[in-house]
């Protein structure tokens, strides 16, 4: 039986780092920052203007809930060192495996806040849209990416994020052609944006009548999602707006009018799309939302190619360019190629269980 001079010294060890994440948070800033926020939305007047007010609410919110969270897990250490110090000092040896169990959720609980305190990018802790494209393998790959799409989804209804379908564009036969869906949560895309990639799977085809492995491709684009503080200006000269019906089942109204927004940015040569709203209106801010992502993304990209510091550019979807392959067969395996990291557990990947190769891509970045 461990013995409470090492729970106490194990605890101890915990608070330690905790207290080291408080520094990397800092926290006389944030509480400082939550006084501003919530004096900003004590003004009356600030509901004069709802997309303001709702932006402010929400990083109220944010910051809320990271403080909460760590004076919570630091009071609970606090109180099973006192409870480990009581048990000891009355000689009550049967309490020591009940500490030693809540020891270890909050080891767990203090390694999840120290990973998420390193997501210092100037865009980690907004939300992020993700892109998948089906790649080389016709409509294997097709199939391919509606398995990643219910993979990332799946994922992110573990976290609790919101998943909200922007744009999707069904296979010939099977599967999805290509998909952008919004994540909405704390960090999402300082979580997420290592996934950025080409993603390989080998498998034996259910489309093969005679059986035979096949490998398909499909590519990943994640960026996150920029409120419009005017950092990103985009040029109304600059765009090219194209309408049209929009694909899928239709209603009522969907598949008759030209609701569906396609937006070229001329410069640059960006183009985003949106058919899942509505109305023409609501494609449009969605769409101009995707676009400051994209142009954000861009400008990020370009300064981190300016330090020589880029990392994981998106490659051609086929052989060669995956950072990482799910084979099915001849063996169950999943391989992160940039970390080495590796399961066995392919099931649980595909099914939302991602936290591995997140976990191990910010301890190595």
């Amino acid at each position: 039986m461990i013995s409470f001079e090492d729970l106490k010294a194990q605890l101890n060890e915990q608070l330690s780092i905790l207290d080291g994440v408080g520094v990397s948070l800092d926290l006389p800033a944030l509480e400082a920052r939550s006084k501003e926020l919530q004096a900003q939305l004590d003004d009356s007047n600030l509901w004069s203007d709802m997309a303001k007010a709702q932006s402010i609410a929400q990083e109220a919110k944010k910051v809320s809930n990271k403080l909460g969270a760590y004076n919570k897990l630091r009071q609970s250490i606090l109180d099973l060192i006192d409870l480990a110090a009581i048990a000891d000092e009355m000689g009550e040896e049967q309490e020591a495996e009940g500490i030693k169990e809540e020891l270890g959720k909050i080891a767990a609980k203090v390694e999840e806040m120290r990973l998420a305190a390193l997501l210092k990018g100037e865009y980690d802790s907004c939300d992020a849209i993700l892109t998948l494209h089906a790649g080389a393998g016709g409509t294997e790959a097709q199939d391919w990416v509606s398995m990643l799409y219910r993979m990332y989804t799946r994922y992110a209804e573990k976290k609790g994020y919101a998943v909200k379908t922007i744009d999707l564009l069904p296979g010939d036969e099977a599967g999805i052609k290509s998909v952008t869906f919004e994540l909405s949560g704390d960090n999402v895309y300082g979580y997420l944006k290592a996934e950025k990639g080409v993603h390989r799977l080998v498998r034996i085809s259910p489309f093969d009548a005679n059986s035979r492995r096949h490998t398909s491709f499909a590519s990943l684009e994640v960026m996150p999602v920029i409120p419009d503080d005017g950092d990103i200006v985009i040029n109304p000269e600059d765009l090219k707006i194209d309408t049209y019906r929009s694909g899928g089942a239709g209603g009522q109204h969907v598949n008759r009018t030209d609701s569906a927004v396609r937006i070229t940015h001329l410069p640059t040569g960006i183009v985003v799309q949106c058919q899942n709203e509505r109305s023409q209106i609501q494609n449009r801010e969605v769409a101009m939302t995707m676009l400051r992502a994209k142009l954000a993304e861009k400008k990020e990209r370009e300064q981190l190619e300016k330090a020589n510091e880029i990392k994981g550019e998106l490659k051609r979807i086929e052989w060669g360019s995956q950072i990482r392959s799910y084979v099915f067969c001849p063996y169950t395996m999943v391989k992160d190629h940039r970390t080495g990291y590796e399961t066995g557990n392919i099931t649980a990947v595909m099914d939302g269980d991602l936290e591995g190769f997140v976990t191990e891509y910010l301890r190595k970045s």
